[in-house]
């Protein structure tokens, strides 16, 4: 049920890395479910995890084993990904099971542990099948290539509940060259990020300062995957991690660093609204657009405010323009000393709310056109600064609680 028809890109081959999958029976027969990712030795490295607190085991293995690159001067050679079970919620055995996936990758090909970083999706609270898993190491990293195939593969492999891959690719100029930007990532339930995505990996082949290329990914996840939600739950696995080969171009003028943002953070937005487009159930592609806010993070509070409520959402579902469950949504957001005189509110091209109640011209028949569409954007302006955001969300449809009514059945 997901919305509208996005491809999976082409994706360029970025020199030195490599991408393998195989089917070892972690999640089910006969289905991708095991990723290696293969970097270059000279590659800079940024991530971002969930701030929940119960992080699963493999987030703190990747960020032990990150900060254990860096003190070294040092970054990962190596992604181990794997659908089917998030290994969360599972104690001291999780975490010696992330360290011995981890491990066994190592020596396969001869790189030291802490240059693996585990990540893992799927059910909360089962232990690892850890005999599935390491049995399909050698299998991945047999089928480990650079062409676009492998990357739709990589991609295919970390799928959970979602029902299409995600990728996206842009060609950044910089200088007299140019640099690439390839990223995949899976999400579908289980969305409202709290620092990255479900799973996101980027790569480019630029070469970027470490602390300029941390910066750029916290900058860039911010107007995305921060920016996203379909059931405002947060994740125990998320985790985004952006790799820079050094192959490419050096970003080092403002005007290059501008370029490699822009290019970044298009990617990131893209990768974020597939995620959304294949949301659980999702039937409706919602885009909440508020303005007039004295900042930004007021503005995320209406949007967000908004865009969690099941009133509002199920409303969507339905094609329902009851647009006073999105004026009480708003009513009831993080706003202080609130006029809603001041207040506009839009559905698409149909002016709802204006002057503290229902516009003049506003017909039922004009909003149920709009709420029938399949791609629908909410404008609110709180008439009081010039500051303001955007977040993506969807439906909320019986489609939804049946999916996750049925998730281990």
């Amino acid at each position: 049920m997901a919305v509208g028809n996005i491809p999976f890109p082409t994706m360029p081959v970025l020199e030195g890395v490599r991408l393998g999958s195989a089917m070892a029976g972690i999640k089910k027969a006969g289905q991708r479910d095991l990723v290696v990712v293969e970097l270059p030795e000279a590659s800079s490295m940024a991530g971002v995890f969930t701030r929940n607190a119960f992080c699963a085991a493999p987030v703190q293995v990747a960020k032990e084993h990150l900060a254990a690159c860096r003190e070294q001067q040092q970054a990962p050679r190596y992604w181990l990904i794997n659908t089917g079970n998030a290994n969360a919620g599972t104690g001291a055995q999780g975490l010696a099971d992330a360290r011995e996936s981890c491990r066994a990758l190592a020596h396969a090909v001869g790189v030291p542990e802490h240059k693996v970083l585990p990540f893992s999706t799927g059910v909360i609270g089962e232990p690892l099948p850890m005999q599935a898993l390491l049995a399909g190491i050698a299998p991945a990293l047999s089928a480990c290539d650079s062409q676009s195939v492998a990357w739709e593969q990589a991609a295919e492999g970390i799928l959970t509940t979602d029902t299409r891959i995600k990728g996206a690719s842009v060609e950044v100029p910089v200088g007299d060259s140019h640099i690439t930007i390839n990223g995949f990532a899976k999400g579908s339930g289980m969305i409202r990020p709290d620092m990255a995505t479900m799973l996101g990996f980027v790569v480019t082949d630029a070469a970027v300062e470490q602390s300029l290329l941390e910066r750029l990914l916290r900058d860039a996840v911010d107007r995305s995957f921060n920016c996203i939600t379909v059931d405002s739950d947060t994740s125990t696995n998320d985790a985004c991690l952006l790799a820079a080969t050094g192959r490419g171009a050096a970003v080092t003028s403002a005007a290059d660093i501008g370029a490699l943002a822009s290019g970044l953070e298009k990617v990131l937005v893209a990768l974020a609204q597939a995620i959304i487009r294949d949301g659980e159930g999702a039937t409706k592609f919602v885009t909440l657009d508020v303005s007039g806010a004295t900042t930004r993070q007021e503005a995320l509070g209406v949007a967000f405010t908004v865009a969690h409520s099941p009133l509002v959402k199920t409303a969507l579902y339905a094609s329902d323009a009851n647009w006073g469950r999105i004026l009480a949504a708003v009513g009831r957001s993080p706003v202080a000393d609130f006029d809603v005189e001041r207040v506009t509110i839009d559905l698409d091209e149909v002016r709802l709310v204006e002057n503290g109640g229902r516009a003049p011209g506003y017909t039922e028949a004009a909003g149920s056109a709009v709420m029938a569409r399949e791609e629908i954007t909410i404008r609110i302006d709180l008439g009081r600064g010039d500051d303001g955001a955007t977040v993506w969300t969807s439906d909320l449809s019986h489609e939804y609680v049946s999916i996750n009514a049925d998730y281990r059945s």
